[in-house]
């Protein structure tokens, strides 16, 4: 295979590739649908003209009857009044008219067919366009289901424009959220060992323990005092 043969290959490949991603099926069918209602028309057209023809050459016939009889009915009169030669010459209007109709009749007949396979033709393609018609109104509404149902899946999965990068989104948050409790918990524990302290409490460190120390003794001198206290009602109340 030569080389521009190759080239020719992947290009219509490409083209092809591109085609169907750019074509879409519901204004693909009903381009089908138009083109098959504009070839109706024209098949009403042709028949209309045919018929039109069909019509003309009935006349025609009818006209070609009537010289004939009227041209025998002459001859007849002719001959009634001694005048064989007039009688002969309106028998030869009867056989050119005879003739003419022969003619007239072929041409009709001809017509007639191509008007009854036209007729025929119509009421096939009438039915056939109803028929796609219905299809293509399913096919559409098909489609239409399945394309919202893909743009949905690719919104659920991050696929498309939607929720396209919510995954990233979140994780990043959570990155900031974990981020910042350890920055609360290391300034708590800063605070505790009195690295960091309050800008208001003036205290020094060895004044903070102290009095953290002589919370914790009071309180549990109020501890052993409540305990104290309920102990000797409890032994009021065995006494008693």
């Amino acid at each position: 295979m030569g080389l521009i043969s190759r080239t020719l290959e992947l290009l219509q490949a490409k083209y092809s590739r591109l085609l169907n991603r750019a074509e879409n099926p519901s204004d693909t069918l009903d381009l089908s649908y138009e083109k098959m209602l504009t070839g109706l028309q024209d098949t009403k057209r042709s028949l209309a003209d045919v018929v039109t023809q069909q019509r003309s050459l009935q006349k025609q016939i009818e006209v070609a009857q009537d010289q004939a009889g009227e041209a025998e009915s002459d001859a007849r009169m002719a001959l009634q009044n001694g005048r064989e030669d007039l009688a002969k010459a309106a028998l030869g209007e009867k056989q050119a008219a005879l003739t003419k109709l022969e003619s007239l009749q072929g041409a009709y007949e001809v017509i007639k067919q191509q008007s009854d396979k036209l007729i025929s033709y119509e009421k096939t393609l009438e039915t056939r366009i109803e028929q796609f018609r219905t299809q293509k109104e399913v096919m559409k509404s098909s489609y239409a289901a399945a394309q919202a149902q893909v743009k949905v899946t690719e919104s659920l999965t991050g696929i498309g424009n939607k929720l396209g990068g919510t995954g990233d989104a979140m994780k990043r948050a959570g990155d900031k959220v974990e981020a910042m409790r350890n920055k609360a918990d290391a300034m708590e524990g800063l605070m505790a060992s009195g690295v960091l302290s309050d800008p208001l409490d003036n205290r020094t460190s060895v004044q903070k323990q102290l009095g953290e120390l002589r919370q914790t003794t009071a309180i549990d001198a109020d501890l052993e005092r409540l305990k104290a206290e309920m102990g000797g009602r409890v032994e009021e109340k065995k006494h008693d």
